[in-house]
């Protein structure tokens, strides 16, 4: 039985085109960069530069502003005959200027700065780069060619925390991370500038006509995107938490031995490698055990988890013992609940576009991630600003919230069944 299922994974494998190969080494490579400020920006800014968390937290979210510029033109651009190639080339290059600027920040206004043109690279690499893979992938495998490359993300990112909890526990110099986050993106540049060719000559006839706003009026249109957009917006307010809240919250607000006070840097950095290395390993079986599923009931299961991890997560801001081993479990069901959602919520999204129009609809499913990266960290950053007692039920208030979302899922699950 073993051999048979290891020879259905590498026969799946082999079947990956080359180029979602390609893309995802590269992006292993600049994940690795990210990493190594994803979990210390907050920190950063607020405990050495001085910075409210509130006023971070802003900062942070303001990096969704641009983002949703980023995403709209970006979806325009990877449909139109300016192509995804070369719309991944200008995002690179933006990303590393602000991931620059990051390193030599000292005030609020600077970070916000620094954000907003970060932000706005970063919102116009993702229709670009989810387009291209769905050009080179039969609808059959998007699932697996989605979880590839966010595995790819995961690996780099997971790398990347490792080297940064040890980069700070031995020189405490965070502004270091920046820079190299900085470098990975033009590494990331270089990896597509010579080996990922343009995927879309197919429809350019189509497409290169169609005035900016009709195309976007088309997409929003689609009454089933809409539902999505909504349940989606959800989903990446709560791994928004998981990435800019979590990470201040076990410094801050965690009781640990006699001292009381919180989580280590270093113990932090353990944490989320612990959740990364999870998040790597099941992947790929967790994408193989939801085939069977809709993209909806897949969806629902990953909803649940989050409800979960939510909850574990207020247990251990209330328990005055085992902080750390709360901690541990909150982090792995955070795991599944990621693995399970990002390969369907792409997939779903691909399977509605048309061909002609795959850009578009794949920078809605980006926008709702630059919406949900402007709520979660404001959202959170007031949280932390106020008593404990708030900041903790914070946390039971988003365990509560998944009703919402399984609600919303199962009213598009109808939608879907009508437009078949």
């Amino acid at each position: 039985m073993t051999i048979k299922k290891n020879n259905l994974l590498t026969s799946w494998l082999k079947s990956v085109h080359p180029q979602v190969w390609i893309l995802a080494i590269g992006r292993l490579l600049s994940a690795l960069g990210s990493g190594l400020t994803l979990f210390y920006a907050t920190i950063f800014f607020v405990n050495r530069v001085g910075l409210s968390a509130t006023s971070v937290g802003f900062a942070l979210g303001s990096a969704s502003i641009t983002g949703i510029a980023g995403r709209l033109l970006g979806g325009y651009l990877a449909d139109s005959a300016w192509g995804r190639r070369r719309t991944l080339l200008l995002s690179t290059i933006i990303a590393a200027v602000g991931a620059a600027m990051l390193g030599i920040t000292n005030d609020f206004s600077a970070l916000v700065a620094a954000n907003l043109v970060k932000g706005f690279g970063v919102g116009l690499y993702w229709p670009a780069t989810e387009a291209l893979i769905t050009d080179l992938t039969p609808m059959h495998q998007r699932r697996e060619a989605f979880a590839l490359t966010r595995l790819a993300d995961n690996i780099g990112l997971g790398m990347g925390i490792i080297v940064a909890g040890w980069l700070v526990a031995q020189t405490e110099n965070y502004r270091l991370l920046f820079v190299v986050d900085a470098i990975s993106f033009v590494i990331l540049f270089a990896v597509i500038y010579v080996a990922i060719t343009e995927t879309r000559q197919a429809v350019i006839a189509d497409r290169q006509n169609t005035p900016f706003l009709q195309s976007w009026k088309q997409a929003f249109s689609d009454r089933s995107l809409q539902i999505y957009a909504v349940v989606n917006i959800i989903f990446t307010t709560y791994i928004a938490q998981l990435h800019s809240t979590m990470p201040l919250f076990f410094n801050n607000f965690i009781s640990v031995g006699v001292t009381a006070r919180g989580f280590s840097e270093t113990t932090i950095s353990s944490l989320f490698a612990w959740h990364l290395i999870l998040t790597i390993l099941c992947q790929i079986p967790m994408v193989k055990g939801l085939q069977k599923y809709s993209h909806t009931k897949a969806l629902k299961i990953s909803a649940g988890l989050w409800g979960m991890g939510f909850v574990v997560t207020w247990i251990c801001g209330i328990s005055e013992s085992n902080t750390l081993l709360w901690a541990i479990c909150a982090l792995g069901i955070f795991a599944l609940a990621i693995v399970s959602y990002t390969p369907s919520a792409s997939s779903l999204v691909a399977d509605l576009a048309p061909e002609s129009q795959r850009g578009v609809y794949l920078s809605i499913n980006s926008l709702c991630w630059a919406v949900g990266y402007f709520i979660g960290p404001a959202l959170g950053g007031w949280a932390l600003d106020r008593t404990p007692a708030i900041v903790n039920n914070f946390w039971l208030g988003f365990g509560l919230s998944i009703a919402i979302a399984i609600f919303i899922l199962h009213h598009l699950q109808g939608v879907l069944r009508e437009r078949v």
